[in-house]
């Protein structure tokens, strides 16, 4: 799947659930979906904690896949919301750590 299939896909899932959200009679913020983020974040730690042996869960693998997922949505959504190009982004992001470890690696 391209970047812009999941894009799209990420959008087209958020927007059932900003209609989902109206009939129950509230919509989230962009700091509700951010808040959403740090919950999912804090999820996708314990599941890391207990694919090290820290926590015990059951069907680790799986749970990681899903919630890693579920970062890449929130991530997706949020740029999409603040019209960020998420793939030009992390190019240049990219360069400028590619950059920093060359720099500390030349020391």
């Amino acid at each position: 799947m391209e970047f812009e299939d999941l894009l799209k896909r990420a959008i087209e899932v958020r927007a059932h659930y900003d209609k989902l959200n109206v009939e129950r009679g509230r919509t989230w913020t962009d700091q509700d979906i951010m808040s959403g983020f740090v919950g999912d974040v804090g999820d996708l730690s314990k599941i890391i904690m207990a694919k090290h042996g820290l926590r015990t869960m059951d069907n680790i693998d799986e749970k990681l896949a899903h919630e890693l997922a579920d970062c890449l949505w929130v991530i997706l959504v949020l740029a999409d919301k603040y019209k960020i190009d998420l793939p030009v982004q992390f190019q240049k992001s990219m360069n400028e750590l590619d950059q920093r470890i060359e720099k500390e690696r030349s020391v």
